[in-house]
């Protein structure tokens, strides 16, 4: 079973930046896709952005212009580089892989609060 390990969380300034990481146990370059999610207090979990293995990203509307997603294959691991943060980006995010067309995984997720 593959299992996903998210860092990088934390509590960053209204203007600053966070870089998330995603480590997978497998390797990333066999998985369909991988991404982010986030999820805010009394809200739905939305997606943030997504690669798949044929190389398309795309990212949510509202984090368009300063959220940037990238995969080191070598690494096996998944970025989330989240710049010009705002406080309505607080929330829990979380890594998610489609690893085959009927399997999904998800990280334990890791909090990121934005706050002055």
């Amino acid at each position: 079973q593959v299992q996903l390990v998210e860092s990088g969380g934390g509590l960053v300034q209204p203007g600053g930046s966070l870089r998330l990481a995603c480590a997978a146990s497998g390797s990333v370059a066999t998985f369909i896709a991988m991404g982010w999610y986030r999820q805010a207090p009394g809200k739905e979990r939305e997606l943030v952005g997504m690669i798949t293995r044929a190389g398309g990203t795309n990212v949510a509307d509202s984090v368009k212009g300063r959220f940037t997603l990238s995969q080191d294959n070598a690494k096996n691991t998944l970025y989330l580089q989240m710049n010009s943060l705002k406080p309505d980006d607080t929330a829990a995010y979380y890594c998610h892989a489609r690893l085959t067309a009927f399997t999904t995984t998800w990280g334990q997720g890791t909090q990121v609060t934005v706050s002055s």
